[in-house]
C-alpha cells in the first residue's frame, strides 16, 4: 500500500474527527438537554427536544446545534451539490434555534408564526440529513472496487437513513391527527422519543463515516 504523505495523513485525520465529532454531538443531544435540565433544574421531560429551548437548558441545545451546524459548514464532499446541502444544514440548524418552538405555558403574542418557522427549518434540517446517509455517504470510488467494510458501512448508513425518514414522517403524522387520537400519545412524550431516535440514528452514521464505527483494515 502507499504510504500516505503526512499533511494528506493529518488532512484524513482532520476529516474522521470532525466526522466523529458531529457524531457524537447528534447522538448526545438529547440526552445533556433531558438529563441537565431534570438534574440541575428539577425540569420533567419535555414534549420535545426542541422544547428545552425553554428550559434552563436553553444553552447546551443552542450551543449543540450551532456545533453541528458549523461542523457541516466545514463539510466538504465529493461533488457541489454535496457542499451546498452541508451549507444548507448549517442554515436550517442555526435557523431551528433562532425561531424556537412555542412554549407549551403562556405562549406569547406571534410565538404561533414563529414555531412554524421552527419546524419547517427541523424538518429541511432532517431531510439534509437524510440526503447525507442515503445519497451522499453512500457513494464509492467509480475506480475501485468497494471493499467488504464499505459495503457494511452502506448498509448501516441506509439504514439510519430510513430510520431518520420514518420518525419525520411519524411526526407529520401526528401534527396531522385530531386531539382525541394525540392526547395520551403526548402524555408519553411521543414527539421526544421520535426525535431522539431519528437523532440517535444521525449520530450513529456520521460516527460510522468517521470510521468509529466499521473503520477500513490497514493492509501493509
Amino acid at each position: 500500500m502507499k504510504p500516505i504523505a503526512n499533511n494528506e495523513q493529518d488532512l484524513v485525520f482532520s476529516y474522521l474527527t470532525l466526522r466523529k465529532a458531529i457524531g457524537w454531538l447528534g447522538i448526545s443531544l438529547p440526552f445533556t438537554v433531558s438529563l441537565g435540565a431534570f438534574l440541575f433544574f428539577q425540569t420533567k421531560l419535555q414534549g420535545s427536544i426542541s422544547g428545552y429551548y425553554h428550559t434552563g437548558t436553553r444553552d447546551v441545545f443552542v450551543g449543540t446545534l450551532w456545533a453541528i451546524g458549523f461542523f457541516l459548514l466545514s463539510y466538504k464532499g465529493y461533488e457541489p451539490i454535496d457542499n451546498l446541502v452541508g451549507n444548507l444544514a448549517c442554515i436550517f440548524a442555526v435557523g431551528i434555534t433562532l425561531f424556537p418552538t412555542r412554549p407549551e405555558i403562556n405562549p406569547a403574542a406571534g410565538s404561533k408564526w414563529i414555531s412554524g418557522l421552527h419546524f419547517t427549518f427541523a424538518a429541511l434540517f432532517f431531510l439534509t440529513l437524510i440526503y447525507f446517509s442515503l445519497f451522499l455517504f453512500t457513494k464509492t470510488d467509480p475506480t475501485k472496487p468497494p471493499t467488504e467494510r464499505k459495503l457494511q458501512r452502506n448498509k448501516v448508513y441506509k439504514t439510519c437513513g430510513y430510520v431518520m425518514a420514518g420518525c419525520i414522517a411519524l411526526i407529520a403524522i401526528y401534527s396531522f391527527l385530531p386531539e382525541s387520537i394525540t392526547a395520551p400519545l403526548k402524555s408519553v412524550n411521543l414527539i421526544f422519543w421520535l426525535e431522539t431516535i431519528a437523532v440517535l440514528a444521525f449520530g450513529v452514521s456520521w460516527l460510522t463515516k468517521g470510521e468509529a464505527i466499521l473503520k477500513d483494515e490497514v493492509v501493509n
